[in-house]
């Protein structure tokens, strides 16, 4: 894995890359003891970064938000010895938060739950196209769904990327003319059963995850060519030709996103 570590006391960055070594010892690893050269250096997609939130010039929350623009794949994990910054680490979906002192253990333990991961995706059960019109397929065949806005709310969920959606986020999205009262909910909620439904009779299994209210998706089950392009993929990036979902308006955030994404690496000098 590629995953690099920033503190501004050089010891921690020390023992940090021992731990490294041992935990994961064919990856590739930097270390830096200051944020700004972090930001010259963000030369392809990092899988990990562990970030101390205390530093001077630029914090680790500012740096986060950094890389997540330029990476947004990255599992941001964050050291350091005062709990009050988790609120902040929770809005920007950090993947995970490590209090110091630390061990190998709590570092590995970080390293295992991470958010997002970047294995070969080629023996993923789903394949799903963002770029253009949203289509998901199994084994190569078309996904049938009853309803299409069961379709509408799974690319919605995809497009989130693993977050977890609350019901007003749902309505918000695909039901954008409703309003958020039991009769709208219960049209999310036949929605989401149509999905699992339609999942199921093509064996298909687990893919929506629920929790306390709210719905996401498995990312790690799905090959996704938005999710390649992310994580910086050379075939997915040729593939990308200013198009994406085109027809959802949700999606309009994450286009804008794209497009500038776009603009940044082709227009400004960057790898095409």
């Amino acid at each position: 894995m590629y995953i690099i570590g920033v503190d501004d006391r050089s010891s921690i960055v020390v023992m940090l890359e021992k731990m490294l070594q041992k935990i994961d010892p064919d990856g590739e690893h930097r270390f830096y003891t200051d944020p700004l050269k972090v930001i010259e250096e963000l030369d392809k997609p990092i899988e990990i970064a562990f970030l101390d939130v205390e530093m001077p010039e630029m914090n680790g929350i500012e740096l986060a938000n950094r890389i997540i623009g330029r990476y947004p794949l990255c599992n941001i994990i964050f050291l350091t010895g005062h709990s009050e910054y988790m609120p902040a680490a929770f809005d920007i979906h950090a993947s995970g938060y490590v209090m110091k002192p630390f061990s190998q253990k709590k570092i590995e333990d970080a390293i295992n739950h991470r958010r997002y991961r970047t294995p070969d995706m080629s023996d993923r059960p789903i394949r799903v196209q963002c770029f253009g019109s949203f289509e998901v397929f199994v084994n190569g065949k078309p996904v049938k769904f009853k309803r299409q806005k069961s379709k509408e709310l799974l690319a919605y969920l995809i497009d989130r990327r693993g977050a977890l959606c609350s019901m007003d986020m749902m309505i918000g999205n695909v039901e954008p003319e409703s309003p958020a009262d039991d009769s709208t909910k219960s049209k999310i909620r036949v929605y989401i059963g149509d999905l699992i439904f339609s999942f199921l009779k093509v064996g298909i299994e687990d893919l929506v995850i629920k929790s306390s209210g709210t719905f996401g998706v498995d990312p790690a089950m799905l090959d996704c060519d938005y999710y390649r392009y992310l994580s910086g993929d050379p075939y997915a990036i040729s593939q990308y030709s200013g198009e994406y979902m085109t027809q959802y308006s949700f999606a309009e955030e994450t286009r804008a996103f794209l497009e500038m994404k776009y603009y940044e690496e082709h227009e400004l000098g960057g790898k095409k």
